[in-house]
């Protein structure tokens, strides 16, 4: 492997942990939160017309989706989670803007689905789904 392949295999690394690590953390903690029933979010799910224990299920599902993403293998399973992480942070985006939000409710949901992708786009070879070969 030459130097330059080497060089650009490790800063392709160094985004991905990064994006990896700052989204595992924004998720986790949002999971948390949303656990939790803290007053802003059950505040937040009245506001936006959805019942109270979709942040039950958003929570559980996004602390599922950061095990996913992080533990070694199972690259179908991360390919589940990063669209679940992308769906559910769209939707958020959606929902606020439907209910006329102000632009700075946007920022968490859009700064998630940006490090979903970035993460998605570098992770390594050993987390991606292998394609099959065509035969022909």
């Amino acid at each position: 492997m030459s130097k330059q392949n080497n060089a650009s295999n490790k800063k392709r690394t160094i985004i991905y942990w990064i994006a990896t690590v700052w989204l595992s953390l924004g998720m986790t903690s949002t999971g948390i939160v949303q656990l939790m029933k803290m007053k802003e979010e059950v505040d937040m799910m009245n506001h936006l017309g959805y019942p109270i224990y979709f942040l039950t299920i958003i929570g559980v599902w996004k602390i599922a989706g950061v095990v996913a993403v992080l533990i070694p293998r199972f690259p179908l399973l991360k390919e589940w989670a990063y669209a679940g992480f992308f769906f559910v942070m769209s939707g958020a985006v959606l929902s606020h803007f439907a209910a006329g939000d102000e632009a700075k409710t946007l920022f968490g949901p859009v700064l998630l689905i940006t490090l979903t992708i970035i993460s998605w786009y570098f992770r390594p070879e050993s987390r991606k789904l292998r394609q099959p070969v065509n035969p022909q």
